[in-house]
């Protein structure tokens, strides 16, 4: 088929091919690496709320409860709860409008206060928590409504005697926390048992959404690029090589019929002027051969 095409066609169907090529590789290429870079950012970001709720939790134990030991001892503050603190100020964070699709839990699987029940996902990781006891982070990416969610989950252990005196029995827990969420749960825990996680729920589809945009963009901007060069690269063919070439080959034709009143233009220095040169030689040669045919034939016809 490529037998039957000019050489501005074949050099169009070339650039095409590589065009096609190079932004299958290079779309490829940058969209991975675009979605791993949004990807991380998003990491990040879950990280960095995983350690300022910590951070609550360690404020709330070590300088808010030492503040209330005495009302402690005849009432129970949920105010004073590591958990209920991050919690309440991770709500606070979510009111805000870039933070609304942002999650924060403690999930437990026998938790005091029923919002905090770990559902069938965070029961699965609060499990491998409590089979390996090295084991202190899981994160990766899940699908909830047809959303993608990055997660970040830690252990969460009863590691202070004092937790203890709310969690061990009903008996001899807090009345006003029994009447406030009952005896029914949140009881039984035994000291350094695992007793739930610290879930971060961060979104990701509208940030990979992006990346992807961004890729998308990128590569639309190259393939325009590409075009450009295309459309240059034939208009150099044409003018440096196309027309040359059918000047060559339009005087030829006219030599090979007897005109020798043509001449070959030599133009330029490169492979297309060497061509026009040998074809001038051509004719001086054709030309000498054929004064020597006519003064051979005359000298003939005189004997």
């Amino acid at each position: 088929m490529l037998k039957n095409l000019y050489l501005k066609q074949k050099f169009t169907i070339l650039l095409v091919v590589i065009l096609v090529f190079g932004l299958s590789i290079s779309g490829f290429a940058l969209s991975s690496l675009l979605r791993q870079s949004a990807k991380s950012d998003i990491a990040s970001t879950g990280i960095m709320l995983m350690e300022t709720m910590s951070s609550v939790r360690q404020y709330t134990s070590t300088q808010v409860n030492p503040e209330l030991v005495d009302k402690l001892e005849t009432k129970f503050l949920p105010q004073s709860v590591p958990g209920y603190s991050a919690r309440e100020v991770f709500e606070i964070l979510r009111g805000r409008q870039n933070y609304r699709d942002f999650f924060y839990k403690e999930a437990t699987l026998n938790p005091t206060n029923l919002r905090d029940k770990a559902d069938s996902f965070e029961s699965d990781i609060i499990n491998q928590f409590r089979s390996n006891n090295n084991l202190k982070q899981l994160s990766g990416f899940r699908a909830i409504s047809g959303r993608e969610i990055y997660y970040v989950a830690r252990p969460l252990a009863v590691s202070e005697p004092s937790c203890l005196q709310c969690h061990s029995s009903p008996d001899i827990a807090p009345k006003s926390m029994i009447d406030r969420y009952g005896s029914a749960n949140g009881f039984n825990w035994q000291l350094n048992e695992i007793i739930g996680a610290q879930v971060i729920s961060v979104p990701a589809s509208k940030v990979i959404d992006k990346a992807n945009k961004s890729s998308f963009a990128i590569i639309g901007l190259v393939s325009g690029m590409f075009v450009m060069v295309i459309l240059l690269v034939n208009m150099f063919l044409n003018r440096q090589v196309i027309h040359p070439l059918k000047r060559i080959t339009r005087i030829a034709e006219e030599v090979s019929t007897g005109h020798m009143n043509v001449e070959f233009e030599q133009l330029s220095n490169d492979e297309i002027g060497n061509l026009a040169k040998a074809f001038k030689r051509m004719q001086l040669s054709l030309e000498m051969a054929m004064r020597r045919l006519k003064k051979s034939h005359g000298n003939t016809n005189a004997k």
